[in-house]
């Protein structure tokens, strides 16, 4: 008798306190320094409990960009053309048009005839 190997789905096996993936805990930790320095800045003026919800803030939104995607609705334009894809991979190739200045370069096919 032969035997097998049965393929696994790995997806959540890299997983670090359930809810958070290690791409996750990057971008978490990422947008709670950078909410660190709001609540180094409120700490100086004397809103401490500012400072704090400010960095909660940019913690859970640094969470949403490394775990959520974008929902595939066809009510919007931006939501047609990206849905289903992680909002960080967005997020990069917008910084990459930026970077290009604009530019999108297209391969344009010619006709040829088989005659």
């Amino acid at each position: 008798m032969n035997t097998y190997q049965i393929p696994r789905n790995y997806k959540g096996e890299s997983r670090i306190l359930y809810i958070f993936s290690t791409k996750a805990l990057m971008y978490t930790v990422v947008g709670i320094l950078i909410g660190l320095i709001f609540y180094f800045i409120f700490n100086l003026i004397g809103m401490q409990m500012v400072g704090i919800i400010i960095d909660v803030i940019f913690g859970a939104i640094g969470f949403a960009i490394g775990t959520f995607k974008v929902p595939d609705t066809k009510k919007f334009e931006i939501t047609q053309k990206t849905g289903g894809e992680n909002i960080d991979d967005i997020i990069k190739r917008w910084f990459k048009f930026r970077k290009n200045r604009n530019k999108i370069y297209v391969l344009k096919e010619e006709d040829t005839k088989d005659e």
